[in-house]
């Protein structure tokens, strides 16, 4: 059965979504974010990219009619946090105050997951640019153009996730798309 590979140990699922959020954080630090869409290369711009990704991987894997997809995506944010608590520790920030980070962290994953989720069931790309104007280019002040092309990009992201089997989002990762396909 293909979902079969749903059905691993807790340390093989453990690896499956390191292996997995690895990859999510691979597609936000692209460049092309930076240099052509001109998202903030901070540690909260890329944080933001990095819950951009994992938002729209999860909205992918939370929706599909198994189970055991369902659970993944869960796997794949525990994941994620496990990796934030560690980056935290490891760039010095002291051990009380990790876990008031890591809980501003999720607050503001879910936050943005939730403005994603209603501006793409909505197809709302208007609303979409101007939730990533604010949340990913917070105090940047882009120009219009750069969060409409960050939405499109989103929305072309969701697209690719939805149509790409959750077994296959296990075993291969997320395909997201090039960032720049409509830059031209």
């Amino acid at each position: 059965m293909i979902f079969g590979l749903f059905r691993k140990s807790a340390p093989e699922t453990a690896l499956a979504a390191d292996a997995v959020y690895a990859s999510v954080v691979a597609a936000a630090r692209r460049p092309e974010f930076y240099r052509d869409l001109g998202a903030p290369d901070t540690l909260p711009g890329r944080f933001e990219l990095i819950v951009l990704h994992a938002a729209l991987l999860n909205r992918r894997l939370a929706r599909d009619p198994d189970p055991r997809a369902q659970a993944f995506a869960q796997d794949v944010f525990d994941a994620m946090f496990r990796a934030l608590d560690a980056n935290l520790r490891e760039i010095g920030v002291g051990d009380i105050t990790v876990p008031k980070r890591v809980k501003a962290m999720a607050r503001s994953y879910y936050d943005g997951a939730k403005v994603y989720d209603a501006a793409l069931d909505a197809r709302d790309e208007a609303a979409l640019a101007a939730a990533l104007g604010r949340i990913v280019y917070a105090g940047e002040a882009p120009d219009e153009e750069r969060p409409r092309r960050l939405a499109a990009y989103a929305i072309r992201a969701d697209a690719a996730l939805a149509a790409q089997a959750a077994a296959e989002l296990e075993v291969a990762g997320p395909a997201y798309p090039d960032v720049t396909e409509d830059l031209t």
